[in-house]
């Protein structure tokens, strides 16, 4: 075998370069380690050689993203995509302005930004139906992605993505951005350190989804392609609620709370705490055993998605975790301290609860414990975004990498089927199916419009 460094071969171009390291990697089940001076990267990055990134989706999320990447200057985007021509429009401008240039292309299709064969890494950002298509399309190209939360809209789509990503050995990065949060490690590091004693125990508490009465059908604007916007989803009349963006005024977007392109908050907002309740449970790469659950879904609306629920979820280990609508959980028995958003781990010997704006703990010596040399240290990352940058540049691996993403995505869904039937079931994590339960599994999958398809 040469010697020769695959960077001073002229035959091989960087991006080449990191697609066969990664790929390489991957196949030995090693992370992508590439040295930044085999990249030019040792000192301040010029432009030929910046993670060239393409974004898709400009709503609210997708244009935050874009921005704290665009702010690392190892990062050049230089092509975004959206269905609303206005939206798109405004994020060409705002990408111009920034670099100064009239250089960033507009797509209406997604798949038209993914064939360009500069781009190394994507940005997912559409609504939540259209995530595992895009994720497919991204690695067949052999993109690098963060995908925004959830993964799939059925588990069977995860499934298939998780297959694809491995397959293609690209670096994906889900966008459960709480475990690059040093909070919430800290929180998982006492639990898995058995700082609170056996853990047995956890609640987890976010808000419940929100309703819109049904809307009369409108005129589709012209400056919308709004059965790309659908997609997979199922034909249904246009109107303005249905798929309107995320506003000041309005705040957060209906279809959220809407079945055909979401599953509500029990998987958009509830996939951060749970993904990192199992962080802390030392279970992010399996699941639970038993699932069991009621739900109180709205009638003759246009939202469908749960707005109460209490979930309970029993793991092989012996814990117990309970996942509720934020109102719900402040009513929960075994609830302390009045919480009722974010993770409390419960154990024999104290509590630590964690959310976005704080940690606290019983007793609150807890919360200036040192972990130890020899004690469990969790990945540890503090930068989402930039973590995903350098571990497509080989210097690391993703905080929230493909195998954790799928389970965490997972529990959401086996939760939504359990309220959904509102019955005990049990789930095998090995084999991904609920033993002898055909009523349960049929719904692990959900058909796709024509011609999209897994």
């Amino acid at each position: 075998m040469s010697t020769q460094r695959p960077s001073q071969s002229p035959s091989v171009s960087r991006r080449q370069f990191l697609r066969r390291s990664a790929a390489a990697a991957s196949v030995l089940g090693l992370p992508a380690i590439v040295p930044s001076s085999a990249l030019g990267l040792a000192g301040a990055a010029a432009p030929s050689n910046r993670v060239v990134l393409g974004v898709i989706g400009l709503g609210i999320q997708g244009k935050g993203n874009m921005r704290t990447f665009r702010g690392n200057p190892e990062v050049q985007v230089v092509a975004v995509c959206d269905v609303h021509k206005t939206r798109l429009m405004e994020g060409k401008q705002s990408n111009d302005e920034y670099y100064d240039n009239k250089d960033c292309a507009a797509y209406r299709d997604f798949r038209e930004l993914m064939a360009r064969d500069d781009i190394d890494a994507v940005q997912i950002t559409a609504p939540d139906h259209w995530h595992p298509l895009m994720a497919l399309e991204a690695a067949r190209r052999r993109k690098h992605m963060y995908c925004e939360k959830p993964m799939g809209w059925s588990l069977r789509a995860a499934q298939a993505v998780r297959k694809a990503v491995k397959g293609s050995g690209v670096i994906f990065q889900f966008g459960t951005q709480q475990r690059s949060g040093g909070r919430f490690r800290f929180a998982c590091e006492l639990v898995r350190n058995g700082k609170i004693g056996k853990l047995q125990t956890i609640l987890v508490g976010v808000p419940g989804s929100w309703t819109c009465p049904k809307q009369p059908t409108e005129p589709v604007p012209p400056e919308l392609d709004y059965d790309l916007w659908l997609g997979p989803a199922a034909e249904a009349p246009y109107c303005y609620q249905r798929c309107r963006p995320w506003t000041q005024k309005e705040g957060y977007s209906v279809w959220y709370s809407i079945s055909d392109y979401c599953m509500g908050m029990i998987g958009n907002w509830g996939v951060h705490h749970l993904d990192i309740a199992q962080w802390g449970n030392g279970t992010d790469l399996s699941c639970p055993v038993e699932v069991e659950g009621s739900g109180t879904f709205p009638q003759d609306m246009l939202t469908d998605a749960a707005t109460k629920w209490q979930v309970e979820n029993r793991y092989a280990n012996g814990v117990t975790l309970v996942h509720m609508d934020t109102g719900t959980a402040k009513k929960h028995p075994l609830q302390v301290g009045g919480y009722g958003q974010g993770v409390l781990f419960l154990g024999s010997e104290g509590w630590v609860h964690v959310d976005r704006s704080k940690i606290d703990a019983n007793p609150a010596s807890l919360l200036k414990a040192t972990i130890g040399p020899d004690e469990i240290h969790l990945f540890e990352s503090n930068n989402h975004h930039a973590n995903f940058m350098d571990a497509v540049l080989g210097r690391t691996q993703p905080a929230a990498p493909i195998d954790v993403a799928f389970h965490s995505d997972a529990i959401c869904h086996l939760q939504q089927i359990a309220i959904k039937l509102g019955r005990k079931l049990r789930w095998d994590p090995a084999q991904e199916t609920f033993p002898n339960d055909a009523e349960a599994n049929a719904l692990l999958d959900r058909p796709m419009r024509a011609p999209w398809k897994i």
